[in-house]
C-alpha cells in the first residue's frame, strides 16, 4: 500500500526504508499518509501496455528478444544488446518509456529468482488523511484501528486468487500484491491479474516500472524469512511465475498520479494480463490457481456494505513481506476531492506491499472484488482504494477485449 502513494526511497536494510510524504492540509485530515506501493494507470480513459512476445534463451545462455519488441525499443533509441544485458537498469528519463502505447516488458527467464523475490521492497506514497454520487466529498470519521490477521498456510487452500506483483523501478526492486480474476472472454481461462495503478506505472513523474511479474501464492507454505532464504524456487513460486505481456491502467493515473499524497488515489488501479515465464502447461492462470473472481463494478454505496475483506503480503515493518495476511472491517467514505470519486476505506494494520491487493465483499450474485489497497497513512491503521465504476470496467474490458480472439 503507499503511504498514500508509495514514496519509492531505496532501503539501507531489509525493514529500514519507510516511505514519508508531506503533510496536505485538508478537511478532517490530519496525519500523514504513506502508501506503500508494492510496484504500480481506456474507453478513451485507459491506458495500455503490450509486451506480447516472450524473451527466450539461446544456446549462447543470452537473451534472446522477439523482433517486435527489438523494434519498438529501437523505435526509443535503445540498443537491444544493452538492454537484454542489463540497460533495463537504466532509468535516464529521456529513455524511460512513459506513454501507454509504449509499454514493453520482454520476460528474461530466471531473473525472478528465489532471493529476488524475498528482497523486494514496499514502494510508498503518502497524504494526511467510493460510492455514489451523493457521497462525493464525503469523509466519515478514522476507522478504528483493525488487526491483520495472518492467513493460515496453505494459501493456496485459504486464498487461492492472491499472491504478489513483482517489479523493478529507479528505487530498486519493488513488490505488491494483486488478485486473479475472471476474464469475460474466457470462462474458467483468465489470464487476468488485479492490482494497483502504482504497481505498474509511476504516474504523473514517471513512466512504466519494468520487468513486471505475477507470483500466485507466493510462499505457499508460510515459511519464515530465514527458512525461504535457502527454499528453491519451486518452494516460493509453486505455482510458477507469470509475466506482464500486456498492462492497462487509467489515464487519469498516468496524469495524476504521485509519489506522495492522494493524487490520482481515485483511479488507482490496473488490470495485467500474463504468460507463464516458461512456457507452462497450456493451462491458463485460472487453470493453474484453480480459482478466479469475479470484479463487481456497481458495488453498493458504503452504507449498504456490512464488511469488506482486503488481502495482502504487508512489507514495511512490522511486517516482512513474506507473508499472507487479511482484514476485515465496515467500510466508510474517503474523499481526497470533491472531484473525484469517493473511495472506501476500512481499519487495517497492513502496511507498503500490500499495496493493490483485492478488496472482497458479498453481494447478491455471491462475493466479488469491489476495490484494491491504494492508499493508507504512514504509520498504518487504516487502508482506502477506489470505488469501481464505469472507468475501472473500460480498463479491465480493454484487456479482455484485446486477447478475447486468441
Amino acid at each position: 500500500m503507499r503511504s498514500i502513494r508509495p514514496s519509492f526511497t531505496a532501503r539501507r536494510g531489509r525493514n529500514a526504508r519507510r516511505r514519508t510524504s508531506p503533510v496536505l492540509g485538508a478537511v478532517a485530515l490530519a496525519s500523514v499518509l504513506a502508501l506503500t506501493a508494492t510496484a504500480c494507470d481506456s474507453g478513451d480513459t485507459n491506458a495500455d501496455n503490450q509486451a506480447g512476445a516472450t524473451a527466450s534463451t539461446g544456446s549462447d545462455g543470452k537473451i534472446t528478444i522477439p523482433d517486435d519488441i527489438k523494434d519498438r525499443l529501437k523505435e526509443h533509441g535503445i540498443d537491444l544488446d544493452k538492454w537484454k544485458n542489463g540497460a533495463w537498469k537504466n532509468w535516464d528519463k529521456d529513455d524511460w518509456l512513459r506513454e501507454a502505447q509504449d509499454y514493453v516488458n520482454p520476460i528474461i527467464e530466471g531473473l525472478w529468482d528465489p532471493d529476488r523475490m524475498r528482497e523486494a521492497e514496499d514502494p510508498d506514497r503518502s497524504v494526511d488523511e467510493n460510492d455514489l454520487s451523493g457521497d462525493q466529498g464525503v469523509t466519515d470519521p478514522t476507522p478504528q484501528e483493525v488487526d491483520a490477521k495472518a492467513v493460515s498456510p496453505s494459501y493456496h487452500e485459504n486464498a487461492a486468487e492472491a499472491g504478489k506483483v513483482l517489479f523493478d523501478s529507479p528505487e530498486g526492486t519493488m513488490v505488491c500484491s494483486a488478485t486473479v480474476v475472471k476474464d469475460p472472454a474466457h470462462p474458467g481461462k483468465s489470464n487476468l491479474v488485479w492490482t494497483a495503478g502504482h504497481c505498474v506505472h509511476a504516474g504523473k513523474g514517471g513512466g512504466w516500472y519494468r520487468n513486471i511479474a505475477f507470483v500466485p501464492s507466493y510462499n505457499d507454505s508460510g515459511m519464515s524469512a530465514e527458512q525461504l532464504e535457502t527454499a528453491t524456487k519451486e518452494q516460493v513460486a509453486p505455482y510458477g511465475v507469470w509475466w506482464g505481456d500486456w498492462t492497462k491502467t487509467s489515464d487519469q493515473w498516468i496524469a495524476q498520479g504521485g509519489q506522495t499524497g492522494g493524487d490520482g488515489a481515485s483511479y488507482d488501479y490496473a488490470v495485467i494480463h500474463v504468460t507463464p515465464e516458461e512456457g507452462g502447461t497450456g493451462k491458463s492462470l485460472e487453470e493453474t490457481v484453480g480459482s478466479a473472481l469475479p470484479v463487481n463494478f456497481n458495488a453498493p454505496a458504503v452504507p449498504k456494505v456490512s464488511s469488506i475483506t482486503a488481502t495482502g503480503y504487508p512489507a514495511a515493518a512490522p511486517y516482512d513481506g513474506q507473508k499472507l495476511y487479511q482484514c476485515q472491517d465496515k467500510p466508510g467514505r474517503f474523499s481526497l476531492s470533491s472531484s473525484d470519486p469517493t473511495m472506501y476505506r476500512i481499519g487495517c494494520t497492513m502496511t507498503g506491499g500490500s499495496s493493490g491487493g483485492g478488496w472482497v465483499a458479498a453481494g447478491s450474485d455471491g462475493t466479488a472484488l469491489v476495490s484494491n489497497t491504494s492508499i493508507g497513512p504512514v504509520n498504518a491503521g487504516w487502508l482506502a482504494g477506489p470505488r469501481l465504476g464505469d472507468v475501472a470496467k473500460g480498463v479491465y474490458d480493454s484487456v479482455s477485449d484485446k486477447f478475447a480472439g486468441q
